[in-house]
């Protein structure tokens, strides 16, 4: 953000909501520096997304329903919708956490999130990353979730915090796992 102020990258899954953001700059709210928070937000592929509803539709060998076929106009204007939400809920994170006081930035992820955090990381040299998910227990199980995989990835400190949930919510089941 500016010269002399302490940095923090945000990797989200979904939109932060005014409690969201309020924890988040409350976390900081002692620093004697200014702050500033980088909200990075995955845009979710429409290619992906069919492709992943389709095979919901199988049941092993079994096809449950027919399969809807849908043309590449059809494919790309799910993207643009997509794209358009993404865009929506990347302004209500930063708009969040503006309303909370921080200064807030952000950035649609369309690469590979924990590789765009990296680069987001190194590109302003940020002192701290938080990473806000829903609660994702078997890939935390397996650290492979986005949080344990940046912590392998990055010399600075990762904090992982379950959206819509307090600090006391979360409290009770270890680092952002509220279902152990």
């Amino acid at each position: 953000m500016a010269e002399g102020s302490y940095d923090v990258v945000l990797l989200v899954e979904q939109p932060l909501s005014a409690r969201d953001a309020a924890q988040v700059t409350e976390l900081h709210q002692d620093y004697d520096e200014s702050i500033g928070y980088h909200v990075l937000l995955p845009v979710e592929d429409a290619a992906a997304r069919v492709e992943t509803a389709m095979g919901a539709l199988t049941s092993g060998d079994t096809l449950v329903a027919a399969p809807m076929m849908l043309d590449q106009d059809e494919v790309a204007q799910m993207q643009r919708e997509l794209l358009d939400q993404a865009r929506a809920d990347l302004a209500a994170c930063v708009t969040a956490l503006q309303a909370a006081g921080g200064t807030a930035s952000g950035d649609l992820v369309t690469a590979e999130p924990i590789e765009a955090l990296a680069a987001k990381v190194a590109e302003v040299s940020a002192e701290e990353v938080i990473v806000l998910t829903r609660p994702h227990v078997v890939a935390e199980f397996f650290h492979v979730d986005w949080s344990s995989r940046a912590r392998r990835k990055l010399g600075v400190p990762v904090l992982h915090l379950l959206e819509h949930e307090t600090f006391d919510e979360q409290a009770g089941g270890g680092e952002g796992v509220s279902g152990m």
